[in-house]
């Protein structure tokens, strides 16, 4: 009998995310957002079913080349270190990765040498 997949949620995404120093819950463009001491961390897209997270430009271009169908981005992003993710075309270890990619992109010293 398979075992059927954890699905991969924004409760997930938070849940991971307030793990982390200093992780904070809010809004951004009327959508559920997570900042790390103000600074934008990811946020609920408005279709509910990807993510938009704030990390390095080498990061996202590997994220995209090696997982295309989870992780892509839309013109809006192409100036911004960010990518977007398909939350049900990850896993819980891969949402667990970015949030943690994510968070060392946005925390301060302080917080990651906490």
């Amino acid at each position: 009998m398979a075992t059927k997949r954890k699905v991969v949620t924004f409760d997930l995404i938070r849940d991971l995310a307030l793990k982390h120093p200093g992780v904070e819950e809010g809004t951004s463009y009327g959508t559920r957002a997570l900042r790390v001491k103000g600074k934008f961390m990811a946020r609920l897209k408005e279709d509910g079913e990807s993510v938009a997270f704030r990390i390095s430009f080498d990061e996202r271009d590997l994220l995209m080349q090696t997982k295309p169908h989870a992780f892509y981005i839309t013109d809006h992003y192409l100036g911004y270190p960010a990518v977007l993710m398909r939350l049900s075309a990850v896993t819980p270890e891969e949402a667990a990765d970015i949030v943690a990619m994510s968070w060392r992109m946005v925390a301060p010293k302080r917080l990651k040498n906490a």
